[in-house]
């Protein structure tokens, strides 16, 4: 007899979609969820980084500043942003168009989507873990509202360092983890084979890190992922966004302050 039971995905499988060519990318979401739109470039240090992107936005009636990881559409997209691996000068540019969002009053909207932050020896030599850090700190005290989405890979530092926020949201079929499975399996037993086994370890999907506290909320995708029924997914993340950001607009802003920092002061405890 025919039935129409979803079969439920492993942890692996869940990877698989995260990293999905046809998955909705932060170029899809502006389009989707933004009734206009206006780019910022540069960090006014060094140069622009096209692995993240960011600038004023309205969604839904609301203005914002909206930034976020870019990889790309097309084979050439792909290598001009670095596959979404962002340099130093990616993360000072959010940075300072977060400070933006402060001297505006607006909430930020971020949109994690890497596998990790650009490791090569020119982004180390500018600055690669001072900008994360110095982002982190940055985010912790920045004077508004902050609701972050995890809508493909969020990895390592590399999501981090735009990820601390008064509300950490994510799909369910994507992952945030502090290494990619190929990594750990290759560190714990020499075998980027066994990256399955490590996934699983892992604990990187979104109902393994609601349970451990490190994220706040999972938004369902479509039945066969988000890149089956793309504007239905970003439909969906829109709708979780405004509700979030209505939300935290009734929290007195040193209150805000307050909670997201005991928010990040309590991971890790159990």
């Amino acid at each position: 007899m025919a039935t129409n039971s979803v079969k439920k995905l492993t942890t692996w499988d869940i990877v698989q979609e995260a990293r999905h060519v046809d998955r909705p990318n932060i170029t899809a979401y502006i389009k989707g969820m933004c009734d206009d739109f206006v780019e910022l470039h540069g960090d006014r240090l060094f140069g622009d980084d096209r692995a993240l992107i960011g600038g004023f936005a309205t969604i839904g009636g609301e203005k914002v500043v909206i930034i976020g990881h870019r990889k790309g559409c097309s084979v050439e997209e792909n290598i001009e942003c670095n596959f979404g691996m962002a340099s130093p000068e990616g993360y000072r540019k959010a940075m300072r168009l977060m400070r933006l969002a402060e001297k505006y009053r607006l909430p930020v909207i971020s949109l994690v989507d890497t596998p990790g932050a650009y490791p090569g020896s020119e982004a180390e030599a500018r600055g690669q873990a001072e900008a994360i850090a110095h982002n982190l700190e940055f985010m912790a005290r920045l004077r508004t509202p902050i609701v972050v989405v995890v809508c493909g890979e969020g990895g390592s530092g590399g999501a981090l360092g735009i990820a601390v926020g008064d509300r950490i949201l994510m799909q369910r079929n994507a992952v945030y983890s502090v290494i990619s499975p190929e990594g750990c399996a290759s560190i714990l037993w020499r075998d980027g084979k066994k990256a399955p086994e490590a996934a699983e370890a892992l604990k990187i999907t979104a109902e393994s890190l609601l349970g451990l506290g490190v994220i706040d909320s999972i938004i369902d995708e479509p039945v066969g992922g988000a890149h089956k029924r793309p504007a239905t997914a970003i439909n969906r993340v829109k709708k979780a966004v405004l509700a979030e950001i209505k939300k935290l607009r009734q929290i007195d802003i040193d209150e805000l302050l307050e909670q997201r920092y005991q928010k990040f002061a309590e991971m890790g405890r159990f």
